[in-house]
Parts: C-alpha cells; structure tokens; sequence
C-alpha cells in the first residue's frame, strides 16, 4: 500500500496501529491477544463480556488461567507448532465458568507477527456455545447423522458404567471434555441425563444391542 504523501514513515505506523485498535474494539467477534506464552495483553468488549467482565480486567492474566482445555491433544498439537514457530491456526474446545456455571465454547490461536517483537504474538478468537442452545423450543440434531470419532468411544463407555475419571483416561481427554461429548450428544438425542441417552441410543441403533461391553454400532454415517 502506497504511503501517504507527507507522512513520516513512523507516523504512519502510529496511525495503522490506532486503526487496527479502534476495529478491535468494535469487532462483534469475541477477540484477544496474548504473548506467546498465553499472557493476555488485550482483550476487546465481545471477549470480556463471556465472563460478564470489562476488557481491563482480563488484561496481565493467562489464557489458561480463565480457560480449560477439553481435549488434550488439540492443545498438544498447538504447543508444538508455538514451540516450532508454525504459523497457522489452531481451535481448541473450551470450557469455562462463569458465576457458578460452566460455559463450553471454541478458540482458535493464530501466531501474528509484529515487526517490533521477535517472538509472534497471539490471536485469540472465541466462539461460545450459548447456554441451553438446541433445548428450548428446537428439535435435536438428527441421530441418524451418526457419531464422530469421540462420540463413538464416549458413548459405549457412559453406557458401560465409566465414571467421567475413567473415560477421560480411556479416551485421552480431560473430564470436562468428556462432560462436553456427553452434553452434547443428550442435546442432540433430545434426553436429559446419561441413562436416558444410554436408552436413548439403543432405540435409536448407536448402540450395538448384542454386544457386551457396549460398542457402536457400526452401521450409518460418520459425523466429523
């Protein structure tokens, strides 16, 4: 882009840099940025108002602190690719609380560079799942859209007994990731607890009625 006529190289950095702060207090996007090691420098409106909070507030904090991963190994793979200085980005599943009550939601981490800092900084954009979405008034996902990978290792071991513990340790996640699966597929199945969606999914043919331990049924289509 072709520089401004008469404007000293530095003030028009000055400028850019005050462009891009006003977008990203407006954007309707929830949106952070942090130091490479998950410290946030800035947060606009859209990102504090998931935990009811102004943006300063969220500043000097980490990342980490105020979210917790719910599948291990997205953010292992987002570890690595920091510490090799990929530039890509990079969602990560999510859960937080706010006043007593949990929140599931996505981020995508996205390194951007600076020419005024060596290491990049991050990106941080969050996508919320609203509470109570696909309850009130909505008709569940259909069943016959299958289950994911997840789903498919999850769901067998709820209908086995599996505490949360276990299946987290069974499935590589953390108990709140398999809280999330779980959460999800008794929306999508319309029920309201573990054994309603154990029933549930054996009416619907998820389940393989003649196997024990519990297993997946094999027939249907593969959600991602």
């Amino acid at each position: 882009m072709t520089q401004p006529s008469g404007e000293a190289p530095g003030g028009a950095a000055a400028a850019w840099r005050s462009r891009f702060v006003s977008l990203f207090d407006r954007a309707p996007v929830a949106l952070a940025i942090s130091d490479a090691y998950g410290l946030i420098l800035g947060a606009n409106p859209a990102f504090a108002s998931a935990w009811q909070l102004q943006p300063g507030k969220l500043e000097g904090r980490r990342l980490l602190d105020i979210l917790t991963p719910t599948n291990d190994r997205q953010l292992r793979r987002l570890d690595e690719a920091l510490r090799s200085r990929r530039r890509s980005r990079y969602p990560v599943e999510v859960s937080w609380q706010v006043r007593g009550a949990a929140r599931h939601g996505r981020v995508t981490v996205e390194p951007v560079s600076d020419p005024q800092d060596d290491v990049p900084r991050l990106l941080v954009s969050l996508m919320t799942e609203e509470p109570g979405a696909g309850r009130s008034g909505q008709p569940p996902e259909d069943p016959a859209d299958g289950l994911g990978p997840q789903e498919a290792r999850i769901l067998p071991l709820v209908a086995a007994g599996a505490s949360g513990a276990a299946i987290a340790r069974e499935v590589g996640l953390t108990v709140d990731g398999v809280n999330y699966h779980v959460t999800r597929l008794c929306r999508r199945l319309g029920v309201p607890n573990r054994p309603a969606l154990v029933a549930r999914a054996y009416v619907l043919g998820l389940l393989d009625p003649t196997a024990w331990p519990p297993r997946a049924a094999a027939a249907g289509p593969e959600r991602p």
